[in-house]
């Protein structure tokens, strides 16, 4: 086997498994957006606002301890930035 063919099948491998990580991915994000929506359905009896600063700032905080990278700090924070951005913009079931 040629080094070329060896590069292309280790190339295919890494895709595969990314592609098995989306699909994980995918369905994190939508068993997180369920929690979400429950927690924004309970707020108001709660007597909680909708939007609190400090929780996103708290999220963003424990996510840079769980990272071990290569992701930097700031690469999560913008991820879940978009994410919680996201979260905001679902429609309530």
């Amino acid at each position: 086997m040629s080094n070329q063919e060896e590069s292309f099948e280790q190339i295919q491998a890494h895709r595969a498994q990314i592609d098995a990580i989306d699909k994980q991915l995918v369905e994190l994000l939508n068993e997180r957006a369920k929690h979400q929506l429950a927690i924004r359905a309970a707020k108001p009896n709660a007597h909680m606002a909708l939007y609190d600063p400090k929780r996103e700032e708290e999220i963003f905080m424990r996510v840079e301890k769980y990272n071990q990278g290569p992701l930097y700090p700031d690469n999560l924070r913008e991820i879940y930035a978009a994410i919680l951005k996201v979260s905001k913009e679902v429609p309530s079931a």
